[in-house]
């Protein structure tokens, strides 16, 4: 069953108005053109109407839809017939994370990111896109591939955070995230990251050090979520809505901060609305950055990513 968000409904009521005459002209035979046109002019507008004044909250909903495309949609849609590569050679393969080689728009390319499941029982193998550390060591030692062979990096970020098991503790998850954005940070060849959907403390993070950050309109990047941010503060995961508020998550926010390099714009009402018109305008952003990016030697990527990070952050001189 669709997923139906609360305020998406009047959009969707219309859509279904629209869909209806279609199969009534078609049945009937009669010419309802003209009014399916006006039908479809008032959902595009009241589509840009929802999207223009969202809250932060409902974008983080957004963010979440199950509908949204995932890193393998986005692998189909842009490398064709790809390789999948499987493994951290230390005897595990974390199915939160993939990665693939193949051929974008004329440029081998190494794809990495997280994935989650449109199923329970995808959900569960997937562990929800949360990734223990086999993960981002399997998504570190496709980096350290990608570089060996010149290869320029795309990561599509989109997880709740990192799995904060026993287990992943025990397996050393934070060493394993600080040592992606160490290793990351040095890379010589072009890494361009892009957050698609949530974009969860750590656990982003690990695929998030790149010399393009680019994030989905409705995509969020938080250091936390909303819901574990009203734990905290009040005690109450009820307070998420105030948390994301507070929290400056949304990618607008992030532009702003200078979290995010551009906001790449989600057409026909949302990405879980447009998917493949999702994933053709991201492969355009992704695809002009790699022109800009791909001219450069070594040392001067890893300077512009070393600057870009470092010039995160603002501060007051009190004297």
């Amino acid at each position: 069953m669709e997923l139906v968000l609360d305020f998406e409904r009047p959009l969707v009521e219309l859509r279904r108005r629209i869909d209806g005459l279609r199969q009534a002209e078609a049945a009937q035979g009669i010419d309802l053109g003209a009014s399916i046109k006006e039908l479809e002019r008032q959902a595009d507008a009241l589509a840009r109407q929802i999207l223009a004044n969202l809250t932060p909250w409902q974008r983080t909903l957004l963010s979440r839809h199950p509908s949204r495309p995932y890193t393998l949609d986005y692998a189909a849609q842009w490398l064709g017939e790809a390789v999948e590569l499987h493994g951290d050679r230390a005897g595990f393969d974390d199915q939160a994370i993939v990665g693939l080689v193949g051929e974008f728009r004329g440029r081998s390319i190494m794809l990495i990111g997280h994935q989650k499941g449109r199923n329970t029982k995808e959900n569960v193998v997937r562990n929800f896109g949360m990734a223990l550390p086999d993960g981002y060591r399997k998504a570190l030692r496709l980096m350290r591939l990608a570089e060996r062979f010149g290869l320029p990096i795309v990561t599509l970020i989109d997880t709740p955070g990192a799995y904060p098991g026993i287990d992943a503790e025990a397996r050393g998850q934070a060493e394993a995230i600080a040592r992606n954005i160490m290793e990351m940070a040095t890379l010589a060849v072009p890494v361009v990251c892009c957050v698609i959907g949530e974009g969860g403390s750590g656990g982003a993070l690990a695929l998030g050090v790149g010399n393009r950050v680019f994030m989905l309109e409705n995509a969020t990047y938080s250091v936390i979520s909303p819901e574990g941010c009203a734990a905290i503060l009040w005690h109450d995961r009820a307070e998420g809505p105030r948390a994301a508020e507070a929290l400056k998550l949304t990618a607008g926010d992030c532009l702003r901060l200078g979290v995010a390099d551009a906001l790449v714009d989600e057409p026909g009402g949302g990405a879980h609305r447009s998917p493949e018109g999702t994933i053709e305008a991201l492969g355009n952003a992704v695809a002009a950055a790699l022109d800009e990016l791909s001219p450069l030697d070594g040392a001067a990527l890893r300077a512009q990513r070393y600057a870009r990070f470092r010039a995160l952050g603002a501060f007051e001189d009190r004297g």
